[in-house]
């Protein structure tokens, strides 16, 4: 473990997030740059533009082997940086060095030829963003629904106490109350499958300027959109070409896609601090491992650490997604470089959602449901069946029925006997009475077993 790291992504919990690594290190952006790069170059030879052949089937894996940056690239890369001042441009040159001494040197003027850095750097961060998703995140938030699916059937059947303004309320199933976030979680997932990422391929101010200068009888735009077409063929995130852009692409589609994320962290801190509050009074019990501290000073402890930790980093998460969300959209005229140094930033806000994700399934693996006690903290509110009571008694046509209730049990500790005993006192037919008498908090659910298998 680094133990100088600033960031805690870098240090204790390097291990739990350096699946993201592949993705948003430094060297992964520069793998990505490269890809775009070598992409780019292999279409324009196959694109039949003037003045540049038609590389073959060697050549053209010949480029795409530059795309395995092993250290010793990545650190050439960076002493070419130290003179370039500049990322893009010292890729640029690493591709050209690469190629000079091969069949490719009368034609590596045609790398990075008529872009400007931010179709660069944006075609990359679109892949990126499109991988990480399809490949790290998605897999798991479904594993987390899938838990959550399982706990709900699981325990479809067991009546609680529903508490609504953190009160007793009309009865419910731990299974159906889990079903909630289950079908939350799926929902957006559904809707996540259906996001695009815009990126853009026109030049350093959106006009294909350099591009129709040099070659104003090709036609641009279809080459873009063929480009885009081609890099699409492995994503399951698709890019789509925006033409409408000034020299950076306005980064709108990032924002849909990382307030996607940030309404999943939000569904989760509610679950979070739901499970929180099911362990605090005892309906929900953690599994202790030999060795473990909950406390340094009480020794009974199990802390609830886990669902902690995660809401935690997703608050941590959120935070960062809600900048992302104020501040990329923005841009002075036609380009400042005030978003490069934020985007940089994309890797901690998903470390830390994904750190979220892994501790709040460690804590679903830890936790078990303690029927006997929910049970008890049911049978303790009585009161919450009068609702049903009422509502029958409104069906039969008896007046007041809910102010008769009110009045009995309202800020009054009262026993089903007593509630029993209302009920015998209505001037009511026998066999409505037999009806109220059969509702106990127990059986009072109803449809949620049902719906905790929905």
């Amino acid at each position: 473990m680094p133990l100088n790291s600033i960031s805690p992504i870098d240090g204790r919990y390097f291990e739990k997030t350096r699946v993201l690594a592949p993705y948003f290190s430094e060297k992964a952006l520069m793998k990505y740059r490269i890809m775009v790069e070598g992409e780019y170059l292999i279409a324009l030879s196959l694109g039949k533009i003037a003045h540049l052949r038609k590389f073959n089937t060697k050549e053209i894996k010949k480029i795409r082997s530059l795309y395995n940056l092993s250290p010793k690239d990545f650190e050439r890369i960076k002493n070419i940086e130290k003179t370039t001042n500049h990322d893009v441009k010292a890729v640029e040159y690493f591709i050209k060095e690469k190629l000079s001494k091969t069949s490719f040197k009368n034609s590596i003027e045609w790398v990075h030829f008529g872009l400007t850095s931010e179709d660069t750097n944006n075609l990359a961060y679109g892949l990126i963003l499109s991988e990480v998703t399809a490949k790290v995140l998605i897999p798991k938030l479904k594993e987390i629904n899938h838990e959550l699916e399982l706990l709900a059937k699981r325990y479809k059947n067991l009546p609680m106490l529903a508490r609504t303004h953190g009160q007793p309320a009309s009865p419910t199933t731990f299974g159906k109350e889990i079903n909630v976030f289950a079908h939350r979680l799926g929902r957006g997932l559904d809707h996540l499958l259906g996001q695009k990422i815009l990126v853009k391929l026109n030049g350093a101010s959106g006009n294909y300027n350099a591009h129709a200068v040099a070659f104003p009888k090709f036609d641009w735009l279809r080459f873009s959109k063929n480009f885009i077409t081609g890099l699409n063929k492995k994503l399951t995130f698709k890019l789509e070409l925006n033409l409408f852009t000034t020299q950076i692409e306005p980064h709108d589609s990032y924002i849909e896609l990382f307030d996607r994320f940030k309404r999943f962290n939000n569904m989760l801190i509610d679950l979070n601090q739901d499970i929180w509050r099911y362990i605090s009074d005892d309906w929900v019990e953690q599994k202790s491992k030999v060795g473990e501290t909950g406390s340094s000073t009480m020794p009974h402890k199990i802390n609830p650490i886990d669902f902690e930790n995660s809401e935690g980093n997703l608050g941590l998460a959120n935070a960062l997604f809600e900048f992302f969300a104020r501040k990329l959209p923005v841009s002075r005229l036609q380009r400042d470089l005030s978003d490069s140094t934020v985007e940089r930033n994309f890797g901690s806000a998903f470390a830390y959602s994904y750190l979220a994700y892994t501790s709040l399934l460690k804590g679903l693996s830890k936790i078990s449901v303690n029927k006997t006690k929910i049970k008890e903290g049911l049978k303790k509110h009585p009161e919450v069946i009068t609702e049903a009571i009422q509502t029958i008694l409104r069906r039969e046509g008896v007046k007041m029925p809910y102010e008769k209730l009110k009045e009995l049990t309202r800020g009054k500790q009262v026993t089903l006997d007593d509630i029993h005993n209302f009920i015998n006192s209505l001037d009511i037919g026998e066999k409505i009475k037999k009806e109220l008498l059969k509702i106990t908090p127990e059986n009072y659910t109803g449809l949620a077993s049902k719906l905790a298998s929905g």
